[in-house]
C-alpha cells in the first residue's frame, strides 16, 4: 500500500504485536479511501483534526482498539472498535450519524508475519487481499466519502457559424431573410432593352433635358 510504510515507520516504537501491525495497515486503507483519524477513545478530545498518522495511545490496550475517523469532506463520521478473539481481530465500524454498522473479522496470522516485525518489506503479506477485505467489508457499506465541490453543469457548446436549426441537406434560400431587394427596372415587354435609349423623356442618370428640349418650346 503505497503511504503505508512511512506510517509504518511513525508508529514503529509503539508496535509490539502482530495485531498492532495489523490495525497499522487498517488504518491506512481507511486514510487511503478518504478518512482522516480524529484519535483514540469514544470521545473527542480537545483541538481535534483530521491526520494520516495514528494518534497517541492507540495501541494502549491490545485487545480493544477504538478509534475515530472523518471524511475529508466532514460527510461522515465512523467509530471504529477491534477486538481481538484469540488470533482473530473483529473490526466493528459504526456511522455516528446514522448509527449503521459493518463489521469484518480477519485472522491475524493471514496478514502479518510475527518474526518480522521490525522489518516493513517483510511484515505484511496478502497485502492485495487485506485491501480487499477492508475495501468491500468497511468502505463500501458507508459508500466513498461524498464531493462537497460539484462541478459546473458544462455549457451547451454552439457553432457560431451555423444556426440551431441547421440542416445540412437542405436546400438554403437563394436570399438571406430580411435581405433588401436589389433595384431592378420594371419589366416593359421583350423589346424593353434598350428603351431608356429611344425615350428622349426617360430617366438619365444626370437629371438633364434631352438635346433639342429647349427648341421645342421656342
Amino acid at each position: 500500500m503505497a503511504g503505508l510504510e512511512p506510517l509504518y515507520a511513525s508508529a514503529r516504537a509503539a508496535i509490539s504485536r502482530p495485531q498492532d501491525a495489523l490495525l497499522c495497515g487498517v488504518h491506512w486503507e481507511l486514510v487511503r479511501h478518504g478518512y482522516g483519524c480524529l484519535g483514540a477513545g469514544e470521545q473527542p478530545g480537545p483541538d481535534e483534526r483530521k491526520s494520516e498518522l495514528l494518534p497517541d495511545g492507540w495501541q494502549a490496550n491490545k485487545e480493544l482498539y477504538t478509534l475515530r475517523y472523518k471524511s475529508m469532506d466532514d460527510s461522515r463520521e465512523l467509530l471504529l472498535k477491534a477486538i481481538m478473539v484469540e488470533d482473530s481481530m473483529i473490526l466493528n465500524v459504526m456511522d455516528r450519524s446514522t448509527q449503521k454498522v459493518a463489521d469484518v473479522t480477519l485472522t491475524v496470522a493471514d496478514y502479518i508475519n510475527p518474526e518480522h516485525l521490525d522489518d516493513f518489506h517483510k511484515v505484511y503479506k496478502n497485502i492485495e487481499e487485506l485491501k480487499t477485505r477492508i475495501a468491500s467489508g468497511i468502505i463500501a457499506p458507508f459508500g466513498a466519502p461524498t464531493e462537497k465541490a460539484k462541478k459546473e453543469p458544462q455549457a451547451e457548446k454552439k457553432d457560431p457559424t451555423f444556426p440551431r436549426d441547421y440542416d445540412p441537406l437542405r436546400v438554403p434560400p437563394r436570399q438571406p431573410a430580411g435581405a433588401r431587394e436589389p433595384s431592378w427596372p420594371s419589366p416593359m415587354g421583350p423589346f424593353a432593352v434598350g428603351g431608356e435609349d429611344l425615350d428622349p423623356f426617360g430617366p438619365n442618370p444626370d437629371h438633364l433635358p434631352p438635346p433639342g428640349y429647349e427648341d421645342m418650346f421656342m
